[in-house]
């Protein structure tokens, strides 16, 4: 095991959690506590037609007229990855509205964007690219100060945990890059999880978003800059998911299930955030996904074993805990073995829920390799731990047909 190091860390959680059945309905009086009035919806098309939205907008149709802050607009012209163009398109949306507080109700992309609205009206942005000069922008504390913008958040996805990340990943259309704003305190004041708002999820984006979670937990766990507070999160994580995914799979509308997998998204994510470092899981899907629209969620699934297998340096100093956190047995086995074991583990599971080893359904050109390696080495997850281009080159052919 690698020992923990003495240097300084810190570990904060900014966002409330209010969990379970139904809580949605504690939302308006949730804004009005942190004192807004004027509440703007963001969801995603997809949503509104699945009827999350209206779900979620009658709430506020059953607070009486002064009583309670009021809902003065849905915006769902969020893109997928949240598109820095749909993400300034809201950003005038919420100033022409008079609004002073954000609600995001969906999976990442529209939660991330909603973070990049709050980040754009607290900093007087009009063009959130002008705000990311080199794909990033990282703030710490104490220069970092809070966004006094009230801001409530319900995932309708259990995987990305971004409505409790400091981290909001915008895509860039002009480049063609995701980008990061990376704020203490851009992630939402009070977070809602709800597992009856995600029981419709479709099985095959159950399974993906599921992954997601269990990529960020591992990614980690196995992090240099890991503590004992991000690797009793992590783990904790990978525990929850490795039970709660298959049944959710088994039985969408399992709420306990389904609450499991919420919270252990959550938690996923906290552990990642805190211990951001060498991500290659996350480098590879970023860029993938930016060059080829591949979901997430997905690109990390993909990834997440074969990475694990060619990069077996990373994982062999905590591979015990791992193990055990899978469910595996570990009495007198090596670290050489105990990897191997994780990672069919890890590939059984993926297999389990439905989930492909490989990018086969994507349209991804024969001759696309030397542009993949020059996207890897762009994108900004990618500046902690690079990867060369002779390991791309050999997970770029394991993932797809290409060639150089």
């Amino acid at each position: 095991m690698r020992e923990m190091s003495t240097a300084y860390s810190n570990f904060s959680l900014p966002t409330a959690i209010h969990s379970g059945s139904q809580t949605r309905a504690m939302i308006p009086e949730l804004f009005r506590v942190l004192g807004a009035k004027r509440i703007v919806l963001f969801s995603d098309e997809g949503l509104e037609e699945a009827g999350i939205v209206q779900k979620v907008a009658e709430i506020f149709e059953q607070t009486l007229h002064g009583t309670g802050p009021e809902l003065v607009g849905i915006f769902t012209e969020i893109d997928q990855d949240a598109g820095s163009e749909s993400v300034n398109k809201a950003t005038r949306y919420v100033r022409e509205m008079a609004a002073d507080g954000l609600l995001a109700v969906g999976g990442g992309s529209v939660i991330d964007a909603v973070k990049g609205i709050k980040f754009a009206l607290h900093y007087g942005a009009t063009d959130i690219r002008n705000k990311m000069p080199g794909g990033n922008n990282f703030f710490q504390w104490p220069e970092a100060n809070k966004i006094p913008i009230p801001h409530i958040t319900v995932p309708t996805t259990a995987g990305t945990g971004s409505e409790v990340s400091p981290i909001a990943v915008i895509y860039n259309e002009k480049t063609k890059i995701k980008t990061n704003i990376i704020h203490p305190f851009v992630a939402s004041d009070i977070a809602v999880l709800d597992p009856d708002l995600t029981v419709g999820l479709p099985p095959f984006i159950t399974a993906f978003t599921g992954f997601d979670a269990l990529t960020h937990a591992i990614e980690a766990l196995v992090s240099p800059k890991a503590t004992a507070f991000t690797d009793a999160y992590a783990l904790q994580t990978i525990r929850m998911i490795v039970s709660a995914l298959p049944e959710v799979m088994k039985d969408g509308s399992n709420l306990k299930a389904r609450m499991d997998m919420l919270q252990a998204s959550t938690m996923g994510i906290i552990a990642f955030s805190v211990s951001l470092s060498a991500i290659p899981v996350h480098n590879l899907a970023h860029a993938y996904g930016a060059m080829f629209r591949i979901p997430h969620g997905l690109a990390n699934a993909v990834f997440l074993p074969i990475v694990m297998e060619e990069l077996p340096q990373m994982y062999l100093p905590k591979i015990k805990q791992l193990a055990e956190a899978l469910g595996l047995d570990v009495h007198e086995k090596t670290r050489e073995q105990l990897l191997a074991n994780v990672i069919e583990k890890i590939t059984n599971l993926q297999k389990e829920v439905g989930l492909p080893s490989d990018f086969a359904d994507y349209d991804i050109p024969k001759d696309s390799l030397k542009s993949m390696i020059q996207a890897v080495k762009a994108d900004p997850s990618g500046k902690a731990f690079p990867l060369s281009p002779e390991l791309v080159t050999k997970i770029g052919k394991r993932v797809s047909d290409i060639s150089v």
